[in-house]
């Protein structure tokens, strides 16, 4: 099916569904995965999120007190967002005496975190 339509330049200017490619990709991922990914960019939509994983992935394992001199805020505001991350499997914790330590979830968070970082890093060379 063809429609003509007129659009800005960043938008086609014919509309043809190319369904050789898109039946292929319909159904390719299930709802829940979607939204569960989706989590987990909301959760590091927040810079203080962002830099408390990227802090993670360089410290390994930090507890709550090393978070908060680190980002200069209160153990509340620290312990708040190291919830959030843990919530949504970015982080894990383990407690230790008085103490607790927060690190990275698993090797998928850390390369999320390093491609991220390197991402925007190459986008600032080409600027």
């Amino acid at each position: 099916m063809i429609t003509k339509t007129v659009t800005p330049n960043d938008t086609c200017e014919v509309f043809f569904e190319h369904e050789d490619i898109t039946s292929k990709l319909k159904g390719i991922v299930q709802e829940e995965e979607i939204m569960g990914m989706a989590q987990i960019f909301k959760a590091l939509s927040d810079p203080m999120r962002v830099k408390i994983a990227f802090l993670l992935d360089q410290g390994k394992e930090l507890c709550v007190c090393d978070i908060a001199s680190l980002l200069e805020c209160s153990v509340a505001t620290a312990s708040h967002h190291l919830r959030q991350l843990k919530t949504t499997n970015i982080a894990k914790s383990r407690k230790e005496g008085k103490n607790v330590f927060y690190s990275l979830k698993d090797h998928h968070i850390q390369t999320l975190i390093a491609m991220t970082l390197e991402h925007q890093r190459e986008k600032n060379d080409y600027e």
